[in-house]
């Protein structure tokens, strides 16, 4: 009898909720095997583990997005080395050309982007105007609203003269509260600050992919080494790695497909309707699909409030941000996760859970990591007895 037959028949003994009677007590008592202080200690732990990652959460997240860019580039530097290509000049020319091709994509796009953004104060002149064009026609309740502004202002006024009398006998002093100065070269250093540290990111970023491209499988021989004395031990490591290496350069290539997808069906379809800088919001959708969630929304509000303020009617941004949601829901609800569920083996539940608690952890580099993190979670759980419950959890 296999184990799912085992369940089955197990499921069939159980009664029925309407035939157990509360009152009555139970017939069958689960003695847990773990031991309470064993679980305090797991509990302690996990939490000193949660606590140490959002920490050292600045040097954690680039070094997991190392890991990532290694496993998305690993695959061509083999290639190149196959082709007798040394891999220290492989790694370093495949970095260049996609910095080089990244930051050439960014410069042509430069000029649009600057003509959206110097556009929207005409946009939102317009709409201002049209909003006071609709609101100075008259309405059946404007004689209402005039008689109800009369009361109040003899009210205020009746109050007035009580407050002042009062002030005038008690000699009240009046405090005006002033606001800051807006003092530009905060914000400007703050700015600089901001570019500076993201920068300092993408070069340490670059050179942890570029050593871990240069290493190859040298790590990969290190913990195959040190798994332990047993030959079994070192098979379920090699099983772990190579599915670990697999599930995470598929769900790479999923989403990058679906991102090119998403961008230039987005830059097509609001080149159709008439939206201003298509080709801009192409390639910001396109980034912005790898955020789970939350990138599909901002492109699909964005691009309907500058479609409003573009042309001062309903019309077009409706029909731009019913294209951009239906765009987003067919990539993000049908096609990513069938694709998703059978690169990573794991249950849409798990998978929002996940990606909404790495999210809490790290913030949008969470979203960005949290999915390929569980991919690495489970299959280290699926292969070890103490923690196979997770992995079940975790598993489709």
């Amino acid at each position: 009898m296999n184990p799912e037959q085992r369940v089955d028949q197990v499921l069939e003994e159980v009664p029925p909720p309407d035939d157990v009677d509360p009152k009555e007590p139970p017939q069958v008592v689960l003695h847990p095997h773990a031991d309470p202080r064993s679980l305090a200690l797991a509990v302690l732990a996990t939490l000193a583990v949660l606590a140490v990652l959002r920490w050292g959460s600045a040097f954690f997240i680039p070094l997991m997005l190392g890991f990532v860019f290694y496993y998305a580039l690993a695959p061509v530097v083999e290639a190149m080395v196959r082709a007798r290509i040394p891999r220290a000049l492989g790694a370093g020319v495949l970095i260049l050309a996609i910095l080089s091709g990244g930051g050439f994509a960014l410069w042509s796009l430069a000029d649009d982007a600057s003509d959206l953004i110097d556009s929207l104060p005409a946009a939102a002149e317009r709409v201002r105007a049209k909003v006071q064009q609709r609101t100075s026609n008259k309405t059946p309740l404007d004689p209402v609203q005039k008689a109800a502004a009369e009361l109040e202002k003899a009210a205020e006024a009746a109050n007035g003269t009580t407050q002042s009398a009062s002030a005038k006998g008690k000699g009240v002093q009046r405090v005006v509260v002033e606001k800051p100065r807006f003092d530009i070269r905060d914000h400007l250093w703050s700015g600089t600050v901001g570019l500076v540290s993201l920068v300092g990111q993408v070069v340490l970023v670059t050179f942890l992919t570029y050593f871990l491209l240069l290493s190859g499988d040298t790590f990969r021989r290190k913990l195959v080494r040190i798994a332990g004395p047993g030959l079994s031990e070192k098979k379920l490591t090699v099983q772990a790695l190579d599915e670990i290496n697999v599930q995470i350069q598929r769900y790479l290539l999923v989403q990058l497909l679906a991102s090119l997808g998403v961008g230039i069906a987005t830059g097509v379809a609001f080149a159709l309707l008439g939206l201003e800088h298509a080709a801009v919001w192409g390639v910001a959708a396109g980034i912005l699909n790898l955020v789970p969630y939350i990138g599909s929304i901002l492109v699909t509000l964005a691009a309907a409030v500058v479609a409003f303020m573009q042309a001062g009617e309903v019309e077009l941004a409706l029909l731009v941000g019913g294209a951009s949601l239906l765009i987003n829901t067919v990539e993000g609800y049908l096609l990513v996760p069938w694709l998703t569920s059978r690169a990573s083996r794991m249950n849409a539940v798990a998978v929002f859970i996940g990606v909404l608690f790495w999210g809490w952890l790290w913030g949008v580099w969470g979203l960005l990591l949290g999915i390929p993190i569980m991919m690495v979670v489970k299959a280290v759980c699926d292969r070890v007895d103490h923690l196979k419950p997770v992995g079940e959890l975790l598993g489709t």
